[in-house]
């Protein structure tokens, strides 16, 4: 019945059943062992191109795009990473503070220094950022804010509004944000 819906004849099916896979095929199927060693042993990194180069040290004459298709069939895929991209533009005509800090991080008196940092944390929704203020007399985090933006109302604002809740300004305080190294620092006195 199939022979006759696809019209072949039956001995053409027969021998068709019978037949052994093509040398291309024989060679497809070793290449496609080789480049699965090579893709687990690079941790699932390596894509086509770096698996054709490794393939070619090791003396086997391929091109990329064969070894692109073969592993599209064999559903091996690199994995990639996002390109990191600042955020920072440190490259401004505003004027800069003097560094009233001076990298002086022990403090004996609450109140008097306060330092705050942006960190950014992936999570399976997108990139989420957390802004910290630490007293420097005791590191105790005395305001945090998490945002999906880095924008001021929604980062530095809400950790500066919780501290100050926290603990009070009393006496002359400096607040400076940490984390930024070999440049001058602007710092905020209050």
């Amino acid at each position: 019945m199939m022979c006759k819906v696809l019209n072949v004849s039956r001995s053409s099916y027969y021998k068709w059943l019978k037949r052994k896979p093509s040398k291309r095929t024989i060679e497809n199927k070793a290449l496609v062992e080789q480049i699965h060693k090579i893709h687990t042993k690079s941790k699932g990194i390596y894509g086509s191109p770096r698996i054709t180069e490794e393939l070619k040290a090791n003396h086997v004459s391929v091109s990329r795009q064969r070894v692109a298709r073969l592993m599209s069939k064999a559903n091996i895929r690199s994995i990639t990473k996002k390109k990191f991209r600042t955020t920072t533009n440190s490259k401004h005509n505003y004027p800069v503070a003097p560094n009233l800090l001076n990298r002086e991080f022990k403090v004996v008196q609450q109140g008097k220094v306060w330092v705050s940092d942006i960190t950014y944390i992936r999570t399976l929704e997108g990139w989420l950022y957390l802004t910290v203020i630490i007293d420097l007399a005791d590191r105790k985090i005395i305001g945090w804010a998490i945002s999906r933006s880095m924008k001021a109302c929604e980062t530095v604002v809400p950790a500066w509004l919780m501290a100050i809740r926290n603990r009070p300004i009393h006496t002359k305080l400096v607040f400076t944000q940490i984390g930024v190294f070999n440049m001058r620092v602007p710092i905020l006195r209050i």
